[in-house]
């Protein structure tokens, strides 16, 4: 771990193992690093690479404890826990759905806070997270449809307006 609590790829990959995470979701955490790496590489904002790499790796640290969408809140009180940089912290917290309100959150018991992406970091994650699949593409209209089938219109929404923003500040995602 860095001297700023930002581990590389190698530490991320070993906390996802001792934290419990299956082979799978650490394959799909390796497919989004990825992704948002070449979605960083086409940003015209200034965008940390080591925050990238490691919260993509960490997104998802949370489904060793549960799959629910409790997963963003218990991973990011694992890597707290861990020592982890808080900017990587509100990127495991931040990348489910397309952000939740503090509405949302208090209602599914998540905290009286919001958790929506706001830096340019956890925006990156967050959306390659939506075009990602286990671990192909699958492009945000799948997971529009996915979340529009669940009921969850607002999240849908949310997930084509994070997207036509990250869209906007990197440019296009044919990836």
């Amino acid at each position: 771990m860095s001297s700023e609590g930002i581990p590389d790829e190698k530490a991320c990959l070993e906390i996802l193992r001792k934290a419990g995470c299956s082979q799978e979701v650490i394959a799909h955490t390796l497919f989004v690093k990825e992704v948002a790496l070449k979605i960083a590489a086409r940003c015209k904002q200034n965008v940390r690479i080591d925050l990238v790499v490691a919260g993509a790796l960490l997104h998802d640290i949370g489904r060793a404890v549960t799959h629910g969408v409790a997963h963003g809140v218990r991973g990011g009180e694992i890597a707290r826990n861990l020592g982890v940089d808080e900017r990587i912290v509100r990127i495991i917290e931040r990348h489910v759905g397309g952000g939740i309100t503090r509405e949302e959150a208090a209602k599914l018991g998540l905290g009286n806070r919001p958790l929506s992406p706001e830096t340019i970091e956890e925006k990156i994650v967050c959306i390659a997270d939506k075009l990602v699949a286990h671990d192909r593409i699958a492009g945000v209209e799948a997971e529009v449809r996915k979340l529009e089938e669940k009921g969850l219109h607002t999240a849908a929404e949310r997930v084509r307006a994070l997207y036509n923003e990250v869209v906007d500040i990197c440019g296009g995602l044919d990836l």
